[in-house]
């Protein structure tokens, strides 16, 4: 069992995610916007963060996952984004704009849930490697 932040402004999206997850028998906290997702993640110090990008404003999310980057207490949280932004901008996101934007997976809405819980498994692999290497729980 994970514990795992979801953010989205979207409710039906926050429930479709609680529905999946917890059906797997993980811990699901959810956030309606960037800032509440943040300090959400700072209290739960989850596996793993699900992060929508368009909330509160185009950049809510961006803004949401460069805060946790710089906090320490969570900066090596796996994220992922799940989002629709594709769709809406002219510029492409994706996993190889690891440097603009440090998440470890995207995730296009709508989502397909197989592809979900894939991703979902193999980021929390990478959480519980790095909990190995580092000897902590």
């Amino acid at each position: 069992m994970a514990k795992i932040v979801c953010v989205d402004d979207d409710k039906d999206i926050l429930e479709i995610c609680e529905v999946i997850l917890t059906g797997r028998g993980d811990e699901v906290f959810t956030a309606l916007s960037g800032k509440e997702g943040f300090k959400k993640v700072k209290e739960v110090k989850p596996a793993l963060v699900l992060m929508d990008v368009m909330m509160d404003d185009f950049t809510d999310g961006f803004n949401a996952v460069y805060e946790i980057r710089k906090d320490e207490s969570v900066k090596y949280t796996p994220i992922m984004m799940l989002t629709s932004v594709n769709q809406h901008l002219p510029q492409k996101f994706g996993e190889k704009d690891e440097e603009f934007l440090p998440v470890d997976a995207f995730i296009e809405k709508p989502i397909k849930p197989k592809d979900f819980l894939e991703k979902v498994e193999e980021l929390l692999s990478l959480k519980k490697e790095e909990i190995n290497v580092e000897g902590k729980k």
